[in-house]
């Protein structure tokens, strides 16, 4: 019989992994830690921002409506310069007013405004009363071009509502407009503004139906009282 020669198998040894290092370790645990003891942020129901390539986007398209004869975008008129450099673009709709901002030597929109109709109040504050939300692109940000535009609809004497979420951009502006008009915040129930005041706890600032009202040229918290825009607190 033929003896076979049997050669040792092979040894597979298979790598472990080698464990990260201790720095790393010890931020990623501080941080988790910090996620988990910070309390949650109640400042009226900070929401998520756009993605940028988003609103690119829709700016384009809306940029070329505008340049589109025939387009109702086209038909805007023109508001007085409110910035150097950009037109004001202004269409109104159904109630609600259009405002586009156009950088007129980069041939771009830079953003837009609407201020819509509040489909929660009566139609005695529906006619006082719009709610804004902005976009712009990140290059036109912080460059206080969507502050002009709301300046400019609170001097026609229009009182501003929050919507019901807002980016840290829009609740930092807001807080800048309420240093030269009067700020409340308002609950919104049974199709009518309650006046909760102007200081009020996080809990209720959190609330979905609790909103800031910034009052527009020629409105004082007195007179919207009087006129039977705000409602006291306690109906509320």
């Amino acid at each position: 019989m033929t003896a076979l020669a049997l050669r040792p198998r092979a040894a597979f040894a298979l790598p472990l992994p080698e464990p990260p290092p201790l720095d790393l370790l010890r931020t990623a645990l501080t941080r988790r830690i910090r996620a988990l003891v910070q309390p949650a942020r109640l400042e009226l129901r900070i929401d998520v921002d756009r993605p940028e390539e988003d609103i690119e986007a829709e700016l384009d398209a809306l940029h070329r409506r505008l340049r589109t004869p025939g387009d109702a975008l086209h038909a805007c008129s023109l508001l007085p310069a409110l910035r150097p450099g950009l037109a004001f673009h202004h269409r109104e709709a159904d109630g609600e007013h259009y405002v586009y901002v156009e950088d007129m030597a980069c041939h771009r929109l830079a953003g837009y405004t609407v201020f819509n109709r509040l489909v929660e109040v009566d139609r005695r504050t529906d006619r006082h009363v719009r709610s804004p939300h902005s976009k712009y692109a990140p290059a036109y940000q912080g460059r206080g071009i969507a502050s002009a535009v709301y300046e400019w609809a609170l001097g026609r004497g229009w009182c501003l509502v929050s919507g019901a979420r807002q980016s840290d951009g829009a609740h930092a502006l807001w807080h800048a407009l309420a240093r030269r008009h009067p700020l409340r915040w308002v609950a919104l129930r049974a199709r009518r503004m309650h006046d909760l005041g102007g200081d009020i706890p996080a809990a209720t600032r959190d609330a979905l139906g609790t909103r800031m009202l910034l009052a527009g040229r020629g409105w004082s918290v007195a007179e919207l009282h009087q006129r039977g825009l705000l409602q006291s607190a306690a109906s509320a």
